[in-house]
């Protein structure tokens, strides 16, 4: 039976995973015998016996406290073997405002397409408008894998693929998981936000290629709703959390009733202490960025954040923090000032500058 599965996508599969993760212990011990694991993982997937195996579980501190959930190398392979068979028929189907976990649309091209959404809107700052910012309530730990699952075999009409993707989205990390890193860390992770505490058939853990794939398939659904039936001509989103502008607050709160009205059906609902209803003019926070009609600037508080780290993090992280640092503040329209800040905070811990653009940072030698 021809499945349309072969060893010549498995291998590909292997080079996408490796992009960013060949440094990390798990993808080392994979490639140590390279050849005979991959031959191992494609005899599984050939004969059906695959199934995933242990993951880690850690927590990060920053931005806020956050579980997650990291699958094995062989694995992440997997995870790409399937999203690079069936991404595109999905990616198709999403609309242009649908950012994250799709190629070429992160926070810059998000905060971009929301910039130009607030230029339209307000007629380019001749007229007053209005912003409903809304995010779901723990939406990963949340996500009811059985609503993804009818989303998903819609578009998988093949058997072998239609398996593979069962067997990836219903697969529980926390029935075979080690612990890794501070317990004080993960301690400190709100308990409604663990995925150890999700309800029976719910959650996604956060941290793998499919989590973020399956989420917007099933946000795709939110898309759809808020473009052809809300018909809101400036809408966008980012993972889940999505901004409508309009010249109405009375129209933002109709849309808002009827988002709330539809989210039931995909077993999800609205965070009501993160909504947000008011003039265009003060500002959206949006993707670590404010977006005015006029620039997007950093978030201060985002720009704070990283003046503090710059001024106390050991001397060896500070170089590659600090081209992290310049390369985020260059994604806002107005800058310069921003960069101007972390450069002078990168001079104080004895790197050079880049002086023309204060767009990079060199290490001094003595």
């Amino acid at each position: 039976m021809d499945t349309g599965y072969s060893l010549e996508k498995l291998v590909q599969a292997y080079f996408d995973c490796r992009q960013h993760k060949r440094t990390s212990a798990s993808a080392l011990l994979f490639e140590q015998a390279l050849e005979h694991n991959l031959m191992q993982l494609h005899e599984e997937l050939q004969d059906g016996s695959y199934r995933p195996g242990p993951s880690i579980c850690f927590a990060i501190s920053r931005p806020r406290p956050r579980e997650v959930w990291a699958a094995q190398f062989r694995d992440r392979i997997v995870h790409h073997l399937l999203y690079n068979q069936i991404a595109d028929r999905f990616h198709r189907r999403f609309i242009a405002d649908s950012c994250a976990g799709i190629p070429g649309r992160g926070t810059l091209y998000a905060a971009s397409r929301l910039e130009a959404k607030v230029r339209s809107q307000t007629q380019n700052w001749s007229v007053p408008g209005h912003y409903l910012k809304i995010d779901l309530a723990n939406f990963f730990v949340s996500i009811d894998k059985r609503v993804v699952w009818t989303l998903l075999i819609q578009q998988i009409p093949e058997r072998w693929w239609r398996g593979l993707a069962k067997i990836i989205l219903f697969n529980d990390p926390r029935t075979d998981f080690v612990q890794r890193g501070s317990q004080e860390t993960l301690a400190a992770v709100p308990v409604h936000k663990r995925l150890a505490n999700a309800a029976p058939y719910c959650g996604l853990p956060i941290g793998n290629l499919s989590s973020q794939f399956f989420a917007n398939v099933l946000l795709n659904e939110l898309d759809q709703h808020a473009k052809h039936s809300i018909r809101a001509r400036h809408y966008t989103r980012y993972v889940d959390d999505m901004v409508l502008l309009h010249e109405s607050p009375q129209w933002l709160n109709g849309a808002l009733a009827s988002i709330n009205a539809f989210l039931p059906s995909l077993r999800l609902r609205l965070n009501p202490r993160k909504t947000v209803l008011q003039p265009i003019a003060r500002g959206i926070d949006y993707v670590g960025q404010t977006i005015y009609p006029w620039r997007r600037t950093t978030r201060p508080r985002t720009l704070q954040q990283a003046l503090t780290r710059l001024e106390h993090m050991p001397t060896e992280e500070v170089y590659a923090s600090g081209n992290s640092y310049l390369g985020l503040v260059r994604q806002s329209s107005a800058s310069h000032n921003e960069q101007a800040l972390i450069c002078r905070a990168l001079l104080k811990r004895g790197h050079a500058i880049e002086g023309l653009h204060l767009s990079k940072a060199f290490r001094k030698h003595l």
